[in-house]
């Protein structure tokens, strides 16, 4: 059993279902209709005791389930008073943790593997490691993917819904890029890493075509027949991705660091001489008054897109390079300096 979220008439109504098999392949089932406020279900006896109204069991048994009790107050579990369950949680987890984990034996793990679609492994793997560079997702264990085997896509995706609140809004544009696999339409060395340094007209564009592909997929869907509109847990991966930016990556940073580093010649540091603006205005290619307005933010976003530019590696010149880096410095610790005594 699983509580599921739908929207009836904008509002967000909850629903507990089943996950079940027949001759066409997993599917799901509502079990009872419990409205927009499902903590109504929820009695509070006195003390710090609770328990789950008696007529959601009974409800229940009338669908041929013989419920168990712990189950049904696992899925009202996030709708308990807050004190309550700050003070009960302690006894739930110890109990749980007496519980056997199960031995996942050769075959088992196999199975779990197969069974498991692609997207969804990309998904996990997001979620529980935070990377964009997802190399390693054939190596994830079993156990990390037993959470959405034997399951009808339905219970799978609200799963999902709930595990990725735990994403920053920050992650998002991030998680969509990874989750559908963009970064293989791409040769270039950032695509894993920095998908802002790609065309993002063709990021889009092949957004939305995996996006459609994925949609009309019955092996993604369990057999479900193919439909013209987007499925309602697609649409939000279309919204978050073109909703927001992508998150900060220090990849390139990272990558000019290493390149100044194995071309160093090392000996005692010159100082460092600021550089006028005037000067990094011509090494930047934009006006001054630009880099006299300019926030933290686009300097960071402008010194990017002209080290692609300059960057030795792609066929720019190393001394324009350096100098591009040491402007970006100056530039840099004089905004943060400014930004300090505007706060000060």
């Amino acid at each position: 059993m699983y509580f599921a979220r739908h929207r009836v008439k904008g509002k967000t109504n909850y629903t507990i279902r089943e996950s079940y098999e027949n001759d066409a392949g997993l599917r799901s089932r509502d079990l009872f209709e419990l409205g927009p406020d499902p903590s109504k279900y929820i009695v509070y006896p006195g003390g710090n005791a609770f328990y789950v109204d008696e007529a959601v069991e009974e409800q229940l048994l009338t669908t041929g389930l013989h419920p168990d009790p712990q189950a049904i107050e696992d899925i009202f579990w996030p709708f308990v008073d807050p004190e309550i369950k700050r003070i009960v949680e302690p006894f739930r987890n110890r109990s749980k943790k007496r519980s056997k984990t199960e031995t996942l034996d050769p075959d088992r793990e196999t199975k779990i593997k197969a069974s498991v679609h692609i997207f969804d492994k990309r998904r996990l793997h997001f979620l529980r490691f935070g990377q964009m560079d997802q190399g390693y997702i054939g190596r994830m264990p079993a156990a990390m993917l037993k959470g959405v085997a034997g399951k009808s896509r339905d219970e799978i995706e609200q799963d999902f819904m709930v595990q990725e609140q735990s994403l920053a809004p920050f992650e998002f544009k991030n998680y969509v890029y990874v989750i559908f696999d963009l970064q293989r339409f791409f040769k270039e060395l950032i695509a894993k890493e920095l998908p802002q340094g790609l065309s993002q007209q063709s990021v889009d564009l092949h957004l939305i075509e995996e996006v459609c592909r994925l949609n009309q997929s019955p092996e993604f869907w369990n057999g479900r027949p193919p439909q013209e509109v987007l499925h309602e847990s697609l649409i939000r991966y279309v919204l978050w991705f073109f909703d927001y930016d992508y998150g900060h990556s220090t990849f390139l940073e990272d990558h000019i660091k290493d390149f100044m580093n194995r071309h160093r010649r090392y000996g005692p540091p010159k100082p460092q001489e600021a550089v006028s603006i005037d000067e990094a205005g011509k090494i930047f290619g934009v006006k001054e008054e630009t880099l006299k307005n300019i926030t933290i933010r686009g300097l960071r976003r402008l010194y990017r897109r002209q080290a692609q530019k300059l960057h030795p590696d792609t066929g720019g010149d190393h001394e324009k390079f350096i100098k591009l880096a040491d402007a970006y410095k100056s530039l840099l610790a004089a905004k943060v300096a400014e930004t300090k005594t505007r706060s000060g």
